[in-house]
């Protein structure tokens, strides 16, 4: 397996002060992705794991760079990125922009559950097509005049999922906040920490980040809960700990962390 060519993690950034004429700037949070570059032909191969919101925006200037090193554009693997929100989706439609631009294109090889419902709930994933095979695919279906009705299920229920996802999000922070202030753990680590767990022990991952929240009330977490949580920070703590999500870990380990 090649080594990877090229390895990122974002840190905050300092925000220049506005001047007179322009309004404040917006914040950017912390990055709470990472990913690694590995050259592959006359293209670049990127592998991400963590999650792409609003924070992820601080990876396009890394991404940038690799883009202009490439030959003709980038191939994304984000079979590990465990969460996707739209700022996200929008920080990888700025790319597939600039690729754009300069005659190259970004493709997105494999994703996971997350990427996968957003790219189809939004219509953006022909923007991400195989540059390779554009012509060989085959013309869109014609819809039929009455769409099954379990189509419309489908639908909903994945909407569903996605607004619940969205919803268990502020106690998953609370609890990553929680192990940063307790262990001197960085936003990353923190994350990391969660996701071990959770795998570790079978647990979905809001419901982990609530039980969590509620030691601060008095509760107890299990002892098995303990243990594991010890491990996960006692290895976040030591440098060159592969990621939560490393490349290759089950669909339904990763499914388990988002999931009901």
């Amino acid at each position: 397996m090649p080594e990877p060519a090229y390895s990122a993690r974002s840190h905050p950034q300092v925000h220049a002060a506005p001047t007179a004429v322009d309004s404040a700037p917006v914040a950017i949070p912390p990055c709470m992705a990472t990913m690694d570059v590995v050259p592959d032909g006359d293209r670049m191969t990127v592998t991400m794991w963590g999650e792409l919101d609003l924070g992820s925006r601080r990876l396009l200037p890394e991404l940038y760079d690799m883009l202009t090193l490439s030959g003709t554009g980038l191939d994304l693997r984000l079979d590990a990125v465990g969460f996707c929100d739209c700022s996200g989706l929008n920080a990888l439609l700025d790319l597939r922009t600039r690729a754009t631009d300069e005659g190259k294109t970004v493709t997105i090889r494999s994703c996971g559950i997350a990427v996968e419902r957003l790219l189809d709930l939004t219509g953006t994933r022909e923007l991400f097509a195989d540059s390779g095979r554009p012509e060989s695919a085959p013309p869109p279906a014609v819809p039929a005049a009455d769409p099954p009705e379990e189509d419309g299920q489908d639908l909903r229920a994945e909407v569903t999922q996605l607004r619940r996802a969205m919803q268990t999000r502020p106690t998953i922070d609370l609890a990553r906040g929680i192990l940063m202030a307790s262990f001197s753990l960085s936003p990353e680590a923190a994350w990391s920490v969660l996701v071990r767990t959770s795998q570790n022990t079978n647990t979905k991952l809001h419901h982990l980040a609530h039980d969590l929240v509620g030691t601060v009330h008095g509760t107890t977490l299990p002892e098995q809960v303990q243990q594991q949580l010890a491990a996960a920070v006692a290895g976040a703590s030591r440098p060159g700990e592969p990621a939560a999500y490393p490349t290759g870990t089950p669909a339904e380990d990763r499914d388990r962390t988002t999931g009901d």
